[in-house]
């Protein structure tokens, strides 16, 4: 579950955008940049909403055409991915019985790439087919129950997912499953993939300064309008309200954020998370609340803050210190939430 991410220049006004577990409070320029204040432009996208603000624009292009352009990216990739649409690519693999190589787009081929890489560096803590169990728990797209399934339903389940039955084919590009039920959900990476996307074409347009959000997922580029990198507020992850915990300073990074502090249900005193262990098929147990990941791709972003909070707040944080990859670690205890932060990461945080 992709939590709230705030993105803040000075001061903390006017418009705020709520969308799909990200929060934007979007901040007025003061009177010496107010006539050079930010182009934005926003609408709907892959069951949740895209944000994209472009300061001091150099580009020639209209900006009716860069939106035009930029939801072309968006239709292409959620017809590749998306697992709602029928028609999808992504819908007729997973319906598809055939254990034989299928041709794919080169962006569905990219994004199973990374999500297979992903799996294989977590060892199977990201896994794409994972989605039968999120079903099994109540957790996925059909209607929510708080039923604890039985060891032999969740041992049936088993038996039709695992990353490493998926396979990806570079050239020409194609992939292959070797069990014929199993199914793919890009959920967990592929609003990162699009929002790397359309900021590989505002910089195609040599525009310097740039945010893009899709769903939560967030990439910046150059600066803001008062000529510093973006800030970005990390949640604290409560279930009751919504509060600053620390900000961290974007410069030509992207930034996602993973937490299971609002998607749960309680049974007899126990908590039941939305994060499900892939190889147990039950939720997880630990106490740890949320993973943030700075990365320079979105969609590796994505992938390794879902990786991270399934492996926990020890084994996440061993995995992330060895990769070196940014990252803030928000772990309950007793006496309320305490922070671990890779090596890597400090350099991005503003507290």
């Amino acid at each position: 579950m992709k939590q709230h991410l705030l993105i803040t220049q000075d001061r903390i006004l006017t418009c705020f955008l709520l969308a799909s577990g990200v929060l934007f409070s979007l901040v007025s320029c003061s009177s010496s940049v107010r006539d050079q204040a930010p182009l934005q432009f926003s609408g709907p996208t892959m069951g949740t909403t895209y944000q994209v603000t472009i300061v001091h624009p150099s580009s020639q292009t209209s900006l009716s055409t860069i939106q035009a352009k930029t939801e072309q990216i968006l239709a292409r990739i959620n017809s590749s991915m998306s697992t709602y649409q029928v028609d999808s690519e992504l819908s007729q693999f997973n319906r598809n019985q055939t254990t034989q190589w299928v041709s794919v787009s080169p962006d569905l081929h990219r994004v199973v790439k990374e999500a297979l890489r992903v799996g294989t560096l977590s060892d199977g803590a990201f896994d794409v087919s994972v989605g039968p169990i999120v079903d099994l728990w109540g957790f996925g797209p059909t209607p929510r129950h708080n039923t604890i399934p039985s060891e032999e339903t969740i041992h049936s389940r088993l038996q039709i997912i695992g990353y490493d039955h998926l396979h990806v084919q570079d050239d020409p590009p194609a992939i292959r499953k070797e069990i014929p039920a199993l199914s793919v959900d890009l959920s967990a990476i592929a609003k990162g993939y699009a929002v790397d996307q359309v900021a590989e074409y505002l910089a195609s347009l040599d525009l310097t300064n740039y945010l893009v959000e899709i769903g939560g997922e967030l990439r910046a580029h150059g600066r803001n309008a008062h000529g510093v990198p973006w800030n970005v507020a990390i949640e604290q992850p409560m279930s009751t309200k919504r509060t600053i915990h620390r900000l961290v300073r974007l410069d030509n990074h992207s930034v996602a954020t993973s937490g299971d502090y609002r998607n749960f249900f309680e049974r007899d005193g126990t908590r039941f998370s939305h994060t499900i262990n892939p190889t147990t098929g039950k939720p997880v147990t630990h106490n740890l609340s949320s993973v943030t990941v700075i990365a320079e791709s979105s969609m590796n972003a994505d992938a390794l803050a879902t990786a991270l909070l399934v492996l926990g707040p020890e084994e996440g944080f061993e995995l992330a210190e060895q990769e070196q990859v940014a990252s803030l670690f928000l772990i309950m205890d007793d006496e309320g939430f305490r922070e671990k932060a890779t090596t890597t990461f400090t350099q991005y945080s503003e507290s």
